[in-house]
């Protein structure tokens, strides 16, 4: 069974870090493009970032460009999200989506497999 599980969500206060963790189970992270999505109350999906497998391009929205950084440990079969300098409108639940095109996009439809979320609260 193809399963994405999210970690290491929390309450963290302004200013702080925080790493999220994708860990997969039933395929191989590496050949799928991984996004990180989030979804705050009473809004749609926004991207976050993603990275390709087919070149390895990263892509970070302008929101969190210079703050949050992407990557992969294919041992691991993980994919991380470190966010640091976080402001309360970070606040989101957090998701990881898998996409079998490899191309590293961040429209949600373009995903195929989703983890279920962990909340991420910056907050004082």
């Amino acid at each position: 069974q193809l399963q994405l599980v999210e970690s290491g969500g929390g309450l963290v206060q302004p200013g702080g870090s925080m790493r999220l963790s994708c860990a997969a189970s039933g395929f191989t992270l590496d050949d799928y493009a991984i996004g990180w999505f989030r979804q705050a109350p009473g809004k749609e999906h926004e991207g976050v970032s993603c990275i390709a497998s087919s070149d390895g391009t990263i892509l970070h929205a302008d929101s969190v460009k210079g703050r949050f950084t992407i990557s992969r440990d294919n041992a691991k079969n993980t994919v991380y999200l470190q966010m640091n300098s976080l402001k309360p409108e970070d606040t989101a639940v957090y998701y990881c989506a898998a996409a079998l095109q490899r191309m590293c996009v961040m429209i949600p439809n373009e995903y195929d497999y989703w983890g279920q979320g962990t909340q991420v609260t910056v907050s004082s």
